[in-house]
């Protein structure tokens, strides 16, 4: 077959067919990016990207189980995915038996397993950036700066098995994070989101947000370290609980080693984490997060599980009513801890009952306190109790009076995601967020509520700008 004709259904067909192991899956992802980058209100590069990955898990029945071998690469050619399948057999033959070893997911077919790939182009971007544009003038006239990349990605994946699957799914992933600064340098502050499309980021209102909290900031306000009313955005709900997320490994929790360990043995499941009305869950068809209706990973770990490819995802509760309902789960672990298999789903959603309004009817119901903007650098510092750290960055505001009183330096933080999830007092709607820390590269289907914690700990000052 000519290069030209190379499909991703054909590679998976090529590599199930030249596998010599009792079964083979192949994966392919075909992605296609286009993004622009900006510096001192300026569009300063653009590209586009395509590539092919190409990920075989091979399985040879051995006399004391199941023999796993897994390889990844990219691949354009039916010879390059042979090559991955004879090093994935080869590695399988080679292995130990596999301790998360199951039934392979058999007979399951995408209506569309045909179609070709979803492609992106520089044209995603048509209505944005003649209004990036303005927006650059509006800041150069009024002696702002303006810093930001755009990003987006469609990613079609190819699930085939010699066991009869033969799943499809398009993924795009958009999203947007722009730094304002003042002329001198002196104050940042940056606003974010996540798109599908972006027929939903509008430039302008971008530019106009920044305006406005570098106008917070023209009085500077220094504070001491210590525990302060706090007002956390949805952007800095994200950072928490996807954090929160995904340190909810059962494994690690049945055997003790994480926040969500019941003392003396076993898991959490059942026990009240949160302020009753919580809700954390994840649901590949959430309007405007949906992601992939079925496991997909290319290898095993103690969160996910070569077998279980395949497997339907659905609408799962993490945290229902503020009781811990489920973990995340392998058929392994459900096996393990006895309780139903909920693997894990690429989006995760916060709703709280009662909540309303947006994160400017929390400052406005605030007598003194915290706004903060952005969260970075978030570290685990403590798995029993999932203890984080991190900075404050590109914005801590003063709040008097349900207003903005100021700008205030940055401080470095101690929380625990699922402590705050019991101490918060107010929250607003939840809405579409984006993650500062983890949204660019890792996990950027959230939506969050705004949040207001009594007693957040800015643990020190910090010299960050």
């Amino acid at each position: 077959m000519s290069t030209h004709q190379v499909t991703p259904q054909s590679l998976v067909e090529q590599g199930l067919h030249a596998s010599v192991s009792d079964d083979c899956m192949v994966v392919v992802r075909d992605s296609t990016g286009a993004n622009l980058r900006w510096a001192n209100n300026t569009l300063t590069t653009n590209g586009v990207m395509h590539g092919m990955d190409v990920s075989v898990v091979s399985f040879v029945r051995g006399t004391g189980g199941v023999q796993v071998g897994t390889v990844s690469g990219s691949a354009a050619s039916q010879a390059q995915v042979t090559d991955l399948v004879r090093a994935a057999d080869e590695a399988a033959r080679a292995a130990s038996p596999a301790e998360d070893a199951a039934e392979l997911v058999r007979d399951r077919v995408s209506p569309d397993w045909d179609d070709p790939p979803v492609p992106t182009d520089i044209h995603v971007y048509d209505v944005f950036a003649p209004a990036l544009g303005e927006a650059f003038a509006r800041s150069s006239a009024a002696d702002r700066v303006l810093y930001g990349f755009v990003s987006h990605e469609v990613t079609t994946t190819y699930l085939g098995s010699t066991t009869g699957l033969r799943l499809r799914h398009v993924q795009p992933t958009g999203h947007y994070g722009c730094t304002g600064k003042d002329a001198a340098l002196t104050q940042s502050a940056w606003v974010g989101g996540a798109t599908r499309d972006f027929t939903d980021v509008d430039a302008l209102a971008m530019e106009a947000e920044l305006e406005q909290r570098l106008a917070w900031g023209e009085r500077r306000v220094d504070l001491p370290a210590g525990r302060y009313d706090t007002i956390l955005p949805p952007s800095a709900v994200a950072d928490l609980m996807i954090d929160a997320y995904w340190y909810a490994g059962a494994r690690a929790a049945h055997e003790g080693q994480s926040v969500y360990s019941r003392r003396g043995g076993g898991t959490r499941i059942g026990d009240r984490l949160a302020a009753p009305g919580v809700r954390l869950f994840s649901d590949p068809a959430h309007p405007g997060l949906e992601c992939s209706p079925f496991a997909v990973t290319g290898s095993s770990d103690d969160d996910h599980s070569v077998f279980d490819n395949g497997l339907a995802l659905g609408s799962t509760d993490w945290i229902h009513d503020g009781e811990l309902a489920s973990l995340v789960q392998t058929r392994q672990t459900a096996a393990m801890t006895g309780r139903p298999v909920t693997p894990y789903v690429d989006n995760l959603v916060l709703e709280i009952d009662g909540g309303s309004g947006d994160v400017m009817d929390l400052v406005r119901g605030a007598e003194r306190g915290l706004l903060v903007t952005c969260l970075w650098y978030i570290r685990e510092v403590d798995p029993q109790s999932l203890l984080l750290t991190g900075l404050t960055r590109d914005g801590v505001y003063l709040v008097e009076d349900g207003e903005i009183a100021g700008l205030v330096n940055n401080f470095r933080w101690n929380e625990s995601p699922v402590d705050l999830l019991r101490r918060f007092t107010h929250a607003s709607a939840t809405v579409p967020s984006f993650s500062r820390e983890w949204g660019d590269d890792y996990f950027s289907r959230t939506a969050t509520p705004a949040i207001r914690v009594p007693d957040f700990n800015m643990s020190s000052v910090s010299q960050a700008r």
